[in-house]
């Protein structure tokens, strides 16, 4: 076996493209969930909302990618509010099954040939999506690779300002959480009755949370269309939010860093446990397996160690069991 093909490539999997657009998402479920409560499922909305703003403004309109940044930031924000103004005075369960049913619902719509005019149907939208971006591109023409990590000169591009972008939102959620916002919107998650007592207005406050994690997770779709140069409707299917959750309760709910340390921890396993067992197959040390098997293999593994966390580590590995309550409320 290749032990550096594999690291090579379970290094590049663990800090790349994929992994800052599920740590933007993580990043934006932790100000709904982690700090204010609230059960959104449907966190995979948010982020197709984002990218097919890119797809129809750059592709289907022929604007600029700056216009469709700012689109995808609106699109998101709308989106929060169509979804929370309906659901968010009520019990925390509704506004899981309304965005769980609104994500579903917003792929089939872009997915529906009524429409495929403007979203592209169930082939998506498919060209230079990010060209403007790429033409910022400072490195070298000549770049060819890093020594270790895989990344081709556009893909490494995308990377820096990805992890930027994460940098600077996790900087946000950082000052927010520590100022009397945050402390009202934790008040909210712990004790919803003794916030009103107070005379807060928690609706206001989470439709606030519910907005800014919703537009965090729409910069993870704008990374996605860029990066992909891609946007199609069957990729936001809800097992991208619950990957989302997955990253966010290993890194550990409430906390800061929680989503950048599970999304790393998150594609590193993931991407590693597939490399490893591929190698062995072709080597012959593993007979009873396919390489066709690897794909469902890797993830029941990851399946059992989160169902080992949630027994032992509820709160994640750098989480505190008592500041988290996972029963939201």
């Amino acid at each position: 076996m290749d032990f550096g093909i594999i690291f090579s490539q379970t290094l590049t999997q663990a800090i790349g493209i994929t992994a800052i657009i599920y740590c933007l998402a993580a990043v934006g479920l932790n100000v709904q969930f982690g700090y204010t409560g609230l059960l959104n499922f449907g966190q995979v909305a948010f982020v197709a909302a984002g990218a097919y703003a890119v797809g129809v403004i750059v592709l289907t309109f022929d604007l600029s990618l700056w216009l469709a940044i700012l689109v995808g930031i609106l699109a998101s924000t709308l989106l929060a509010l169509i979804l929370g103004i309906p659901t968010l005075r009520l019990r925390a369960d509704y506004l899981a099954i309304v965005t769980i049913a609104a994500s579903e619902l917003l792929r089939l719509l872009v997915r529906s040939i009524a429409f495929k005019d403007t979203f592209g149907g169930a082939q998506g939208l498919n060209g230079k999506l990010g060209q403007q971006f790429h033409d910022l591109n400072p490195l070298p023409s000549d770049f060819t690779s890093l020594p270790v990590l895989t990344w081709t000169r556009q893909d490494l591009w995308v990377v820096i300002v990805g992890w930027l972008l994460v940098v600077l939102f996790t900087l946000l959620v950082w000052g927010l959480v520590r100022s009397p916002w945050g402390r009202v919107v934790k008040g909210i998650r712990e004790d919803e009755d003794a916030v009103v007592s107070l005379g807060k207005n928690v609706f206001v406050y989470k439709m606030q949370a519910l907005v800014l994690g919703g537009i965090i997770g729409g910069f993870g779709g704008i990374v996605w269309a860029v990066a992909k140069q891609s946007v199609q409707p069957d990729t936001f299917q809800p097992d991208f939010t619950f990957f989302a959750y997955t990253i966010l309760l290993l890194g550990g709910a409430a906390r800061v860093f929680g989503p950048i340390v599970g999304a790393i921890i998150f594609w590193f396993l993931l991407a590693g446990v597939g490399e490893l067992l591929s190698q062995m197959i072709q080597a012959g040390y593993i007979d009873f397996l396919s390489a066709t098997d690897v794909g469902s293999i890797r993830f029941i593994l990851m399946g059992l160690g989160l169902m080992l966390l949630m027994i032992f580590r509820p709160q994640g590995i750098f989480g505190d069991r008592r500041e988290l309550a996972l029963d939201a409320r």
